[in-house]
């Protein structure tokens, strides 16, 4: 799954959730990954809630007029009325985060609303003194909350999805979490999506063995052409992991 990292209507890349680089134009990476095998997109608005502002809906239907594949959008989502028009705007999925922390009954008023499998909760998790914990604010903001209790809270609220990042391993091109990862998906019953550190196709490889991931994300390889979609999805179905080609 390629990830949209967008700030200011473009495309960026950083490392540790810092040192944000250009990595294009989100409308034409989206028909790329759309017409080279990506299983699904995710967009995610990294500004939109430190600037306390909404998703960029405009840029989203721009984005859907050129994918035929599942698309998540993410970023200052804070009521039913703005997943409402993300919806409207072409996403099949919304993901919210620092929302959800704030008030974590938004997650179950979005899931009786719009259906569980429409709503993605986003964690950025950050190792810190011993304890993976739960971060805010594009990362910036760190909340008393412990990474594994918090999945299990919002997978019992009704989300449909984790999707979990590493800001350890974000940007690092050393591999996914794979000890975080495995401990999320073998305790809860939605799917976990693996986010951050995939620097090679070796990785891929490695967060799906002992399924330890139901999916996974990465965004700077595929946006600086490190790693081809269709290549990897063709060493992945050699490893062994079922994958749609």
């Amino acid at each position: 799954m390629p990830c949209l990292d967008i700030k200011d209507g473009r495309t960026v890349k950083g490392v540790n959730f810092v040192n944000l680089t250009d990595a294009g134009d989100p409308v034409e990476l989206a028909a790329l990954y759309a017409q080279t095998g990506a299983d699904e997109l995710v967009f995610l608005d990294i500004t939109a809630t430190v600037e306390k502002r909404k998703t960029l809906a405009d840029l989203v239907r721009r984005i859907a007029r050129e994918i035929n594949i599942p698309f998540t959008v993410g970023g200052g989502i804070g009521s039913a009325a703005d997943v409402s028009l993300l919806l409207n705007a072409g996403a099949d999925k919304i993901s919210v985060n620092s929302s959800a922390v704030k008030n974590p009954d938004l997650v179950n008023q979005l899931a009786r609303e719009f259906g569980s499998q429409c709503v993605v909760v986003a964690i950025d998790s950050r190792h810190v003194a011993g304890h993976d914990v739960v971060h805010t604010h594009g990362g910036r903001t760190p909340t008393p909350l412990r990474t594994q209790a918090w999945a299990k809270e919002v997978e019992d609220r009704g989300a449909g999805e984790i999707l979990l990042t590493s800001m350890d391993h974000d940007g690092t091109k050393n591999g996914f979490a794979k000890t975080l990862t495995a401990q999320l998906t073998h305790s809860l019953g939605i799917p976990v999506i693996a986010s951050g550190g995939a620097g090679h196709q070796g990785h891929f490889a490695e967060i799906f063995a002992d399924d330890d991931a139901d999916a996974a994300l990465a965004a700077s390889i595929f946006h600086f052409r490190e790693v081809d979609i269709r290549d990897l999805k063709q060493y992945l179905r050699q490893q062994g992991v079922v994958v749609r080609l």
